[in-house]
């Protein structure tokens, strides 16, 4: 092999790397081009050789990652990232392009599954933890995997270096995570590996002379580290090192020394070691497997970081992507990447910043002895010349531009599970691409295409696929209008997996899951919740299910507190009939048996509560007035739903609830401001029972709890136009007592605390002149009280002219309009 040549010897040719290193990914391109071998070995799970051609295809594009799951339970998964700038990446690429073949030589991936099976409940030893996306990584591990069992990488696990006197790493007794970059930075003098090394491989370029040089200097300081640390506190990289051997070893029996190894440098002299292959055997004799699928998919930049619990992440991916791609100018490619993302955001950024950010990145980097600046200094540049000084602007560049949010692609031939296909499908028929940029949606249900794109989110969110998450709509409350807030993670084509196992097509996955979650659901709001969902996600076949499950549990479920709160939510599911064209017949009896077994138990459930569990069944009362007003506008008149009127019985309820002594202040207060809403109680009526309340033989405490109900939740408007009611509040307030005023004081703050600005006001200026000593012409005695008998015609021409802008009229125009 032509690699002998440059101080190579004899033997395979063994690449130790930083994974996610753009400078080991020239070095590596750089080598196997000096070395031209006849394969070319790669640390990964064997299992996915097959899908290496797939690289070559023109509808890959990194970042991607391998996926491998556990057949029998897919949730168990681990992830192998390669970016464009990984050297295995760089490797897979180099052989599939000079038609060499490609091998990947890590332990399998059906023991490393079974690994994490075995020891789920030990936190701290990731190595083959692959248990869950939220079971956070090794930061040490080394192959590209979030969870995977891929220890030891020159990736930095902390800021610093294992104190020199700490207890002997080598000692079996004590389990040391050994970070080799913070252990050769210390060496080096640097207080910070990432700085390190980019001095010593980023900013240095590939050798000319020997492109073999940098991997044995590298070669040489990890296995002094072995020497010192032994495994590191990794013991399976024991296994993991023995069966690559052995891998290597057949590949030198096909091919003798034309072999060429990429893998982590700290594995390297492991690899290099003489051991027998009766040993390496002993050591895989016995373990665990499990049956595992492998596949291509999408990755992002934002998930190859170490902050999002990446192991072997780095902490600015596209900071490496920008190197890897710009090796010329970088400095002022990427000043002029941080100025277009300014521009885009509107902010005033010239050519000049450009010329003076560089200037003055490269002055820090001399002052700082680097050999070329830095992501440090590039950022302090930014922040001094483009962001006067303010690091608010900066975030936005380390969000989009040093971690990025590119998303990776994978061609359509890729290994998927059938779920998977039908959703890709959906996707473009429907025209909404996945995307790692968070983004809000806006659908107009009324439209076909808007209707099937809020049909398919909702059915993903009953299947646990978070792709979408509902959001309040800009602009308009009417149930034809849906915002949904879009973001793809990597990890969501787990997910796909999971669910995989309740069908083949979302449609079909989704109603089954919606039919085992209304049997296995623990409360009543839940099931209800869960008719709703049925609705929004159009699932007639799983509705019948839910409906029966809901009916079984209403008839046996006598917690009033628990009816409550179920009947709203299953009241607003009647609104989607009108626009998404569902049948709610069924719901709507439900619905109205549940009501009435409300009526008949509220008020029995409202006697002899304390403090919090009355203001939480207060809210129960208001859901249930806001839930009957829906339900007698669905149900039709009494005559027409079988019903009767459902609104006059819930008043009948909300008067006995007003008139009762045992129930809670804030409870009664409520009820008496809801019935003066409906017009059930006059204003007259309203001030006197208010009135009887605020009369010296109530409790203070009493008294302030009966206002919060009554005025709490946007009600200072009433105390705004209605000043006698203002008046009795102003003048129970100057009696009460000072040993009392403190212990009413915090409810009263509640209440008054939530008005808007503007009423608080008002207010304020109404108490300081005094309730019912007007002045001008604001109100007048007759008519409704606080208000006067005729417009104000001087009040209202003053707001013609902001009508005539937004309108965009003029001054004719307006007049016709209001005519």
């Amino acid at each position: 092999m032509a690699g002998t040549e440059g101080g190579r010897g004899a033997g395979p040719l063994l690449l130790g790397v930083r994974h996610h290193g753009p400078g080991s990914a020239r070095a590596v391109r750089a080598a196997l081009a000096a070395a031209r071998p006849r394969v070319v070995l790669i640390e990964g799970p064997p299992e996915a050789d097959a899908l290496i051609p797939l690289a070559a295809d023109e509808g890959m594009r990194p970042p991607v990652a391998l996926l491998a799951h556990a057949v029998d339970e897919p949730g168990r998964s681990a992830f192998w990232p390669l970016a464009e700038f990984s050297p295995e990446w760089v490797a897979i690429r180099w052989a599939l392009e000079h038609e060499v073949p490609a091998r990947f030589i890590d332990l399998p991936a059906t023991h490393t599954l079974a690994w994490g099976k075995d020891d789920e409940a030990d936190k701290d030893d990731t190595e083959g933890e692959l248990t869950g996306e939220e079971q956070p990584p090794d930061p040490t591990a080394e192959t590209p995997t979030v969870e995977t069992p891929n220890a030891g990488t020159p990736s930095s696990e902390s800021p610093s270096a294992p104190d020199p006197a700490a207890p002997d790493p080598s000692d079996p007794d004590i389990d040391i995570r050994v970070d080799p970059l913070a252990v050769l930075a210390e060496a080096a003098g640097y207080d910070d590996p990432e700085r390190w090394w980019e001095d010593v491989v980023e900013h240095r370029g590939v050798g000319e002379r020997d492109a073999f040089a940098p991997f044995t200097a590298l070669e040489e300081a990890m296995g002094a580290l072995r020497e010192t640390y032994g495994v590191g506190g990794r013991d399976r990289d024991l296994v993991r090192e023995a069966y690559m051997r052995l891998q290597v070893r057949a590949a030198q029996r096909e091919f003798e020394d034309d072999v060429a190894v990429v893998c982590g440098a700290w594995h390297v002299p492991a690899l290099r070691q003489k051991a027998s292959v009766a040993a390496d055997r002993a050591l895989l004799k016995g373990l665990p497997k499990v049956k595992a699928d492998l596949t291509w998919v999408p990755w992002t930049h934002r998930r190859l970081s170490r902050a999002s619990g990446y192991g072997a992440g780095i902490d600015s991916p596209g900071w490496y992507g920008h190197l890897f791609s710009a090796p010329d100018r970088p400095v002022e490619r990427w000043m002029t990447k941080v100025a277009g993302l300014f521009r885009e955001e509107d902010r005033i950024v010239s050519p000049a910043h450009v010329i003076e950010a560089v200037r003055l990145a490269e002055t820090l980097a001399v002052m700082r002895g680097r050999p070329l600046p830095g992501l440090g200094e590039t950022t302090d540049a930014v922040r001094a010349v483009m962001c006067e000084g303010s690091d608010v602007p900066l975030s936005l560049v380390r969000d989009r531009l040093v971690v990025g949010d590119v998303l990776g692609e994978v061609p359509p031939g890729a290994p998927a599970v059938p779920l998977q296909r039908d959703l890709d499908r959906s996707q473009r028929r429907l025209r909404i691409k996945p995307e790692a940029l968070e983004r809000e949606l806006e659908l107009d249900l009324r439209k076909e295409i808007d209707a099937g794109r809020s049909t398919l989110l909702h059915r993903l969110r009953l299947l646990r696929i978070e792709w979408g998450e509902p959001t309040a709509s800009r602009g308009s409350t009417g149930t034809f209008r849906e915002t949904w807030r879009l973001r793809w993670e990597p990890e969501l084509a787990v997910r796909v997996a999971e669910a995989g196992v309740w069908g083949t097509t979302v449609p079909a996955a989704a109603t089954a899951k919606a039919e085992a979650d209304a049997v296995g659901a623990e409360s009543l709001a839940d099931v209800t919740a869960l008719a709703e969902h049925c609705l929004l996600a159009e699932l007639p076949d799983a509705l019948p299910v839910v409906m029966k499950v809901l009916a079984d549990r209403a008839a046996l479920d006598t917690d009033v507190g628990h009816l409550a709160q179920a009947l709203p939510a299953l009241v607003r599911s009647l609104r989607y009939g009108d626009v998404r064209g569902t049948d709610t017949g069924a719901l709507t009896e439900v619905a109205a048996g549940l009501a009435e077994r409300v009526f008949v138990g509220l008020p029995p459930a409202c006697a002899a509560l304390d403090g919090d569990a009355a203001e939480e069944m207060r809210r129960h009362v208001d859901a249930v007035h806001g839930a009957v007003g829906l339900l007698g506008d669905a149900g039709g008149s009494g005559a027409e739903s079988g019903h009767g009127d459902l609104r006059v019985r819930w008043r009948a309820v909300l008067r006995t609830l007003s008139a009762r002594d045992t129930v809670p202040g804030v409870i009664r207060g409520r009820a008496v401001r809801l019935l003066l809403d409906e017009g059930e109680l006059g204003a007259d009526e309203a001030a006197r029972l208010m009135g009887l309340v605020l009369s010296p033989g109530t409790p203070p405490a009493d008294a302030a709890a009966w206002i919060e109900g009554f005025v709490g939740g946007g009600g200072g408007l009433l105390l705004v136009h209605d000043e006698r009611l203002l008046g009795l509040v102003d003048e129970w307030l100057t009696r009460v007592p000072a040993e009392a005023f403190t212990d009413v004081l915090p409810l009263l703050r509640r209440t008054f605390s939530s008005y808007e600005p503007g009423v608080r006001r008002t207010l304020g200026e109404l108490v300081r002149r005094g309730p019912g000593k007007q002045t001008g012409t604001t109100t007048a005695v007759a008519g409704i009280p606080g208000f006067g008998a005729e417009p104000d015609a001087g009040r209202a021409d003053a707001v013609v002219p902001v009508l005539r802008l937004l309108l965009g009229l003029d001054d004719d125009e307006l007049v016709g309009v209001a005519g």
